[in-house]
């Protein structure tokens, strides 16, 4: 339904085709999924020990 939504809100072809498929929200599933690895990446790195300095 939110998929539905947010394709209703684009103009011409373009947003009645993300509306009727759904592609809309499988493409936002994968930006949701890369942001969230590469946070995790970056959460994992922070974390990390560092080698000491003599």
């Amino acid at each position: 339904m939110y998929g539905r939504v947010i394709g209703a809100g684009t103009t011409g072809a373009g947003g009645a085709t993300l509306a009727a498929t759904g592609l809309w929200m499988n493409s936002m599933a994968l930006v949701v999924t890369a942001t969230t690895l590469v946070a995790a990446g970056v959460a994992l790195w922070k974390l990390a020990p560092r080698p000491r300095r003599r």
